[in-house]
């Protein structure tokens, strides 16, 4: 399972499309950014503090792994890129993410340690 942090309000657009093509983020750099679950609280305080609204996406990591490359990025760490588009059809859950006092997104205890 690898994790996406997305805007509520662009994961229901693209549940009524039926497909996913990332955020701006994703599209100016050619590929869907994705964690590891040992990476989602990282990326969340790094990339989505104080964005309100947000929702953690599990995908299916087995049902996209012909367009998945895991590439170096933080400190050298390897991150699921996606080249294509996301069905989300292959999205397992979604669960909200509400933010901390520090306005860091709180990622649920049984997805991370």
């Amino acid at each position: 399972m690898i994790f996406k942090i997305v805007e509520r309000s662009a994961w229901r657009d693209a549940c009524r499309e039926g497909t996913y093509r990332g955020s701006a983020v994703d599209l100016s750099d050619g590929f869907i950014h994705f964690s590891a679950a040992h990476q989602v609280r990282e990326t969340a305080a790094k990339h989505f503090k104080g964005i309100a609204d947000l929702l953690l996406v599990a995908v299916d990591e087995a049902a996209i792994a012909d367009a998945l490359v895991w590439e170096p990025s933080r400190g050298g760490a390897l991150f699921p890129h996606l080249y294509g588009v996301l069905p989300t059809a292959h999205a397992l859950w979604e669960k909200p993410l509400p933010l901390n006092e520090d306005g860091i997104p709180i990622i649920p205890e049984d997805v991370a340690a």
